[in-house]
């Protein structure tokens, strides 16, 4: 598959609000993703499409064709320190994030860009999230999801989501439902076994 997920790092703070307001325009005040990186409960990644790069901007294009730039691969142990050749930077199609608290996972949310939708890379990054919960030795997973997500909800129940109760008027724009999700105990054995199977079906038929 062309996409790749990681941690996320400051780097990626633009094409990350770039997606969040995208995604929920409607969230108030607009999530700090910032401040995130720095919060210790706090834990976000990124799936990058690995064939897609962001141009460089007119300084790093300066700084790759100075002279020092060029001059950088031929010199071994330089007198001084020479800038680094930029790279470009790998084109971020969503994101996803989970606070840990008790053992907890909450996925604090999923968001894949417009252009990107359709592909089933929500799946993919909603998978990616479950394994960095069980990275960070999460117990379970849970989540909240609008009443009127009926697509969310449905992908959620393949994951093993299940539905333990209601917050009203959780959302601030409408005042809608949000429904309480959680898994299972994640080192269940049926839920390993569930993971597995879903895991090998996406890679059979890899998101588009």
């Amino acid at each position: 598959m062309p996409y790749i997920t990681r941690r996320m790092v400051r780097e990626d703070l633009d094409q990350v609000n770039e997606i969040d307001h995208e995604a929920f325009p409607t969230q108030w005040p607009p999530a700090n993703y910032k401040q995130e990186l720095q919060n210790k409960i706090a834990h976000y990644i990124v799936q990058c499409d690995s064939t897609r790069f962001l141009p460089l901007s007119a300084m790093q294009q300066k700084r790759k064709n100075s002279f020092f730039s060029r001059l950088l691969p031929w010199v071994k142990k330089p007198a001084v320190t020479l800038p680094e050749t930029p790279t470009p930077q790998m084109y971020i199609t969503g994101f996803a994030g989970i606070w840990m608290l008790a053992g907890e996972g909450h996925i604090t949310n999923i968001a894949v860009r417009s252009e990107y939708r359709g592909r089933r890379l929500g799946e993919l990054l909603l998978l990616a999230t479950i394994d960095l919960g069980q990275s960070l030795d999460a117990t379970f997973m849970t989540l909240e999801v609008r009443a009127s997500n009926i697509v969310a909800q449905a992908l959620y129940n393949k994951y093993g989501f299940m539905e333990m109760g209601v917050r009203k008027g959780y959302y601030l724009d409408n005042h809608e439902n949000a429904i309480i999700m959680s898994t299972e105990t994640l080192k269940a054995g049926t839920y390993q076994a569930r993971l597995k199977e879903l895991r090998e079906a996406l890679e059979q038929n890899p998101p588009g």
